[in-house]
């Protein structure tokens, strides 16, 4: 079962969670590219939003704490809205961080298309994404957002007269009219184009009087007008239930308290929807190893069973071989089949290997026999201990998905070997982390030996201020600067001291680092990775406080 969102639906979606949100500090956000969900976790609340096409509804639940994976995005809710007549959801934040500018977090609710992305500026740069897209509106990491184009139609305001609805339903053809008014008519979609045009749907263009496209009229524009009160409800339609601010003239309906519950009661009647909140609480890295671990354990089953089920007869073959010794002499040299009278005077057709002797064909078949015989004594058994291997993490998965197994439970089940760690549709990661000054200058940290030469000398500028630790090794280090003169002295300790942090000289009190700017630091020819030879250093001693990493954390890393 899917939502049709339209934009009446988003419009007052938005406004609810407005109402619910605004204000509320949000401590980190979950963009689960496998099961296309985006995870908020405020302090006091969590919002799951399943983005998959066969769902697409939004969930409230009590606090649930982030996982590690998850991006720490520390902001506060200014409002959220949706743009007008459009199927689109905007949460503005305010972030804590100083210089990070204009924040949104934009849900595109388009088809099949649902999609969920982070922004930041006033170029709206995209920081983080739930799924990548190419095409006429693509989608990556690093480019700017585009919007879907505006739909362009009118009455957006409720400024139609119903002089114009008339002339729009008496230019069109009477099986035409519902299409027009969708097209052309704000607020207008297949979901709820039928109720507004119930009232003149079985006339004809002479029964278009003003009496009789009145009712439908009216209905609209009181749908149109953004202070009118919503009456929540849940459709009974032919695809299921769906939500919807008001009742539609001619659909089944019951009524709800908020959005939200008729969310929720959608989610209740979805196979695919269910009480999911629980499990948020389990990282999406861990359940996404443990059902393929699931699987794994499913396809030994099947493949332990079609060999059990394709083993050759030991007796037969024995036969075969007890046939081929005693007609030795009746077998032709290099043939690949013979026929042959068994012991009880019948004819038999024998395969053999024509690079073989008869006895070693007799011989090839005990061997044959013997692996047949060995394999029924042991596939028996390997089958009932796969099966009840399958059935404990089967009962394991389903629940985790109810919230009664914990993380450590399932970690424990796993087989050993490192977790899948897999997004879709992720871009590749950048060779260093992100992190953000307490004066709102960037830190790029490089990712490890064989990433430093990549920052430092194709993802940083001439006057950036590079660094590292002085005789050990570690990560170079960029402080993004572009400004004349040396930066600000505080942004240069904290970038320094995350230098030293990431060096082998963490664990000591005082640590030298050396910097200067990234056009002074140069590469020999035929140099080890990572080996540069910076020149006009200096040098600054810095407390590698381990506290750091968490405080100035980017929430784009």
């Amino acid at each position: 079962m899917s939502i049709r969102w339209d934009s009446l639906l988003a419009r007052h979606t938005a406004h609810e969670l407005s109402q619910l949100l605004t204000g509320a500090r949000l401590r980190a956000l979950r963009f689960d590219g496998r099961a296309r969900d985006m995870v908020l976790f405020f302090r006091d609340r969590t919002l799951l939003w399943r983005l998959h096409p066969d769902r697409g509804f939004p969930l409230l639940s009590e606090a649930i704490e982030p996982e590690e994976g998850d991006l720490r995005l520390k902001a506060r809710v200014r409002r959220v809205y949706a743009p007008t007549d459009e199927r689109i959801i905007v949460f503005e934040l305010l972030s804590e961080r100083r210089g990070r500018g204009h924040v949104d977090l934009v849900v595109e609710l388009l088809g099949n298309q649902l999609n969920a992305l982070v922004t930041e500026g006033v170029d709206r740069t995209i920081r983080h994404l739930l799924r990548r897209r190419e095409g006429r509106r693509p989608a990556r990491v690093g480019s700017p957002y585009l919007a879907p184009p505006a739909t362009g139609r009118i009455g957006a305001k409720g400024d139609l007269p119903l002089e114009r609805w008339h002339e729009i339903l008496a230019s069109s053809a009477p099986e035409d009219r519902a299409r027009e008014l969708v097209r052309r008519v704000a607020w207008m979609s297949p979901l709820n184009v039928g109720a507004f045009l119930a009232p003149s749907r079985q006339g004809t263009e002479d029964s278009l009087t003003r009496e009789s496209l009145r009712h439908g009229y009216e209905a609209w524009l009181a749908a149109a007008t953004e202070t009118t009160p919503v009456d929540p409800v849940v459709l009974e339609t032919e695809r299921g239930p769906q939500p919807y601010p008001f009742p539609l003239l001619g659909v089944t309906l019951r009524h709800v308290g908020t959005l939200i519950d008729a969310f929720a009661a959608c989610a209740e009647q979805s196979a695919l929807g269910g009480d999911v909140m629980p499990a948020l609480a389990l990282a999406p890295e861990l359940m996404a190893s443990f059902q393929d671990a699931v699987k794994h354990v499913e396809r030994r089953v099947v493949r332990l069973t079609a060999e059990l089920d394709g083993l050759e007869d030991a007796g037969a073959l024995r036969a075969i071989g007890d046939l081929i010794l005693a007609r030795y002499a009746e077998i032709p040299s290099g043939a690949s089949s013979t026929t042959l009278l068994d012991f009880s005077g019948e004819e038999v057709t024998v395969e053999l290997d024509p690079t073989l002797a008869p006895h070693q064909n007799a011989s090839r078949n005990y061997d044959r026999a013997a692996r047949s015989e060995r394999a029924l004594r042991r596939l028996p058994g390997l089958i009932t201990e796969a099966c009840a291997k399958r059935d404990r993490m089967r009962t394991l998965l389903e629940g985790a998905g109810r919230g009664t197994v914990d993380a450590a439970t399932l970690r424990a089940a796993l087989p050993p070997g490192p977790l899948r760690r897999e997004r879709t549709d992720a871009p590749p990661s950048l060779p260093y982390r992100t992190f953000r000054s307490s004066g709102g200058l960037e830190i790029r940290v490089g990712r490890g030996r064989r990433h430093n030469d990549d920052l430092t000398f194709r993802h940083s500028a001439p006057g950036d201020v590079w660094m590292h630790a002085r005789h050990v090794a570690g990560a170079h280090v960029v402080l993004r600067w572009s400004k004349p003169g040396n930066p600000p002295a505080r942004d240069l300790a904290e970038a320094c001291a995350l230098a030293a942090l990431h060096s082998k000289a963490r664990t000591s009190s005082s640590v030298p680092v050396d910097w200067t700017l990234r056009k002074y630091v140069r590469k020999p020819r035929g140099s080890a990775p990572g080996a540069v030879v910076p020149d006009r250093v200096k040098t600054v001693f810095v407390n590698p406080d381990p506290s750091l990493l968490e405080s100035l954390a980017d929430d784009d890393r």
